[in-house]
Parts: C-alpha cells; sequence; structure tokens
C-alpha cells in the first residue's frame, strides 16, 4: 500500500496565494436522496458556499455535475433510473432544467455567476469543435464565472457518450489545464476493496503509479448514478497524464477540499505525471473515440514503444474496425495490448492492400502516391500502460 504522505507537504501559503484551476466533480450518489433520488439540498448549498469561497480567493472553478437523469426520475414519480437510451434522453431533459435551476438560485445567494456547460463526446472528437470548446471554457473562467458541465444526455448518442461523469470530468480537467480534480463520491476514500464488505479493507492515502496499484474495484456505482471506483479510478489515469493531481474525496465534507488544498492528507491523492503528455497528444488520446485497430510486429512495437518512432506499413500484421484517413486507432501488439493511439494516414481497405510492405511500394500498389508512414510519430501518443 503507498506510504502515507505528512501534511506539510503542501504549505499552506503557498495555496493560498498561488491561483490554481480547479475541477470538482459531484456524482448523483452525492446529490440526491439513495432511495427516492430527490435532491439533497443541504449537500449542494454547502458544496455552492465551497466553491464560491474558493472563487473568490483567485482560483478558477469548474464543476461537473451529475444529476439530471436523478432528478428526473424523482419528478417523474420513476422507482428506478431507465433502461434505454431515449427513456433516459427524455428524463434527464426534465431533470437538467430542475437541477441548474436549484445551482442558480444557491450561486445567486453567493454573488456568483455561473454557466451551464452541456457536452457531448463529439465535441471533442472534432478538432475544431474541441478547440472552440477550450476557447469558450477559458472565457468563462476569465470572466469569473463557473462552469457548470454535464453531458449532454437529451442529444447523445450511445457510440458518442462519455458512459460517466468520472471521465467527462478528467476530459474537462486536461482541456482547462487544471491544477487539481476533486472526485467526490460516498466513501472517504480509494481502499484495497470495497470497506462496506470486506473488513480487511486497507485506505490508499497516495498512489504514484496507477499500474503497481491493486485494488478490488468490482463494485459499480448505486441505481441512481453510472459511476464506481474503476471509473474513477479510469479518470485519475486520464488525468494524471495531463499533469492534473487527482483526488478522491467523501462529499459529505465538501470543505475538505479547503483543507487538501492547505495542506491536510484527506481522501486518496493521485500525483500528476512528471512529463504530462502535449495538448495535442490529450485530444488523440482521450478526445477522440478509436475506430480501429492495427496489430504491430515486435519490431515496430520496439520502434513506436522505444523510439518514438512513426509506424509504418511493413510492421502491420492486421488490422479490426472500419475506420477512415485520419480516424483515430489503437495500435497494438500481436498481443492485444494497447500500445499507442494516433491519427491513421489510410483506411481500412488501403491498409489491408499494403500491410506487411515497404513505403517505397505504397505508390505503386494503390496507384498513388501515398504518405510514407501509416501513423506519423507527431499524430501518435504512446498509452501509459506501455511506457513500463
Amino acid at each position: 500500500m503507498p506510504e502515507r504522505v505528512a501534511v506539510t507537504e503542501y504549505s499552506a501559503a503557498k495555496t493560498q496565494t498561488v491561483a490554481q484551476t480547479i475541477v470538482v466533480k459531484v456524482g448523483t450518489s452525492s446529490l440526491t436522496n439513495p432511495e427516492t433520488g430527490n435532491l439533497s439540498l443541504s449537500t449542494i448549498a454547502t458544496i455552492v458556499e465551497v466553491l464560491s469561497d474558493l472563487r473568490r480567493s483567485g482560483h478558477r472553478v469548474v464543476l461537473v455535475s451529475s444529476g439530471a437523469v436523478g432528478v428526473g426520475c424523482a419528478r417523474l414519480g420513476m422507482t428506478e433510473r431507465p433502461k434505454t437510451i431515449a427513456v433516459k434522453q427524455a428524463v434527464a431533459a426534465v431533470g437538467q432544467g430542475r437541477l441548474m435551476r436549484v445551482y442558480d438560485d444557491l450561486f445567486t445567494e453567493m454573488k456568483q455567476p455561473i454557466a451551464q456547460v452541456l457536452l457531448t463526446r463529439g465535441d471533442l472528437v472534432e478538432r475544431s469543435r474541441y478547440v472552440n470548446v477550450y476557447r469558450t471554457f477559458h472565457e468563462l473562467l476569465n470572466l469569473n464565472v463557473i462552469p457548470i458541465v454535464n453531458e449532454n444526455d437529451t442529444v447523445a448518442v450511445d457510440e458518442l457518450k462519455f458512459g460517466d461523469n468520472d471521465t467527462l470530468s478528467a476530459l474537462v480537467a486536461s482541456l482547462v489545464d487544471a491544477d487539481w480534480l476533486f472526485l467526490m463520491t460516498d466513501v472517504d476514500r480509494l481502499y484495497t476493496a470495497n470497506p462496506r464488505t470486506n473488513p480487511d479493507a486497507k485506505p490508499i492515502d497516495v498512489v504514484r503509479n496507477l499500474d503497481e496499484l491493486n485494488v478490488d474495484t468490482a463494485t459499480g456505482g448505486t441505481q441512481w448514478g453510472t459511476g464506481g471506483m474503476e471509473t474513477k479510478i479510469a479518470a485519475a489515469r486520464i488525468a494524471m497524464g495531463a499533469g492534473v493531481r487527482t483526488v478522491i474525496m467523501k462529499s459529505d465534507a465538501p470543505g475538505n477540499v479547503l483543507k487538501i488544498l492547505a495542506g491536510e492528507s484527506i481522501g486518496t491523492r493521485f500525483e500528476p505525471q512528471e512529463n504530462p503528455i502535449t495538448a495535442r497528444q490529450r485530444w488523440i488520446a482521450h478526445g477522440m473515440v478509436p475506430a480501429g485497430k492495427l496489430y504491430l510486429d515486435d519490431g515496430a512495437v520496439e520502434a513506436v514503444r522505444n523510439g518514438g518512432r512513426s509506424f509504418l506499413g511493413a510492421g502491420l500484421m492486421g488490422l479490426e474496425g472500419e475506420f477512415q484517413r485520419e480516424d483515430t486507432v489503437r495500435l497494438c501488439n500481436i498481443h492485444g495490448q494497447e500500445i499507442a493511439r494516433g491519427l491513421v494516414n489510410y483506411s481500412h481497405t488501403e491498409l489491408q492492400k499494403i500491410r506487411g510492405r515497404r513505403s517505397d511500394e505504397i505508390s505503386q500498389i494503390l496507384g498513388y502516391d501515398g504518405e510514407e508512414t501509416v501513423v506519423h510519430r507527431d499524430n501518435l501518443v504512446l498509452m501509459r500502460k506501455a511506457l513500463r
């Protein structure tokens, strides 16, 4: 188990005087009554007060809030979360307005302006839309506004969904170059197993390398939410790769955010990677949805993983999926382990023709001049598990 870090590791003076960008994610289970799905107004009011205090202290703050479906269910008298996409989207449309009304009323009392930002995965897939979302966030933060972000469940299609707001919050933290990501949940920290069912579960205070983490994440979210500890660990991986320090903490004590920023060791803290990937690499690795897989021979794997080289057709052993030029694909070894992701220079039909062939043979095979590389190194990002 990772060692416990002394609370003096971060000085209170530094965190209080240096303006930071902070993303806070609150899940449905934290915002609603677990039995009825009704909003827990006292919890929301405390969160609003803490975030407003952070903003007045000079920090840039983003709130990623779940709850629209849960609130919609409560308003419609539904006793469980809908299973079909169509019903879920309709219920989300009912709940989102109510949720934002509550936030607006409470933040208005604190004299803090807010903005609603609803996103789908498609907003991050296309580069021009990704850049536009980036600019919108930064303009809102420059105006001292707190953006309240949720997935646009009303219009999102299944293949372009984030899946859960833990992932969404990590992508938003990456997008806004956040310093901190706080994942508020109904447990106080990460444990080696579910502490509710396993008396031998041990708390984990600090995680520096996720690939060395050994925990049981079999338990999913609540009946009203979609996330669980597994999604939070996956979110932490995205954030760590972007250079964002991530904390899992209990939502019923949101004031602990201030204590953590002042140096106290509360919850589980995931330390950021020392050499975070660039904004473009983050877009390729996490913003895009991979459309296929390329299987590389051992020599190509070695060149990509250790040499940072472009991937050539000669090392391609096989492929899966139907993709077009400039789609994102996973680069895998012969065992299917993902090594990297990148923007591919050829469609799946073209690659079927040139796989295993040298670059100087491509034009003759295809009948026209093509790229020398299948994936150029400028459009390729190693996945963290492949860096060991």
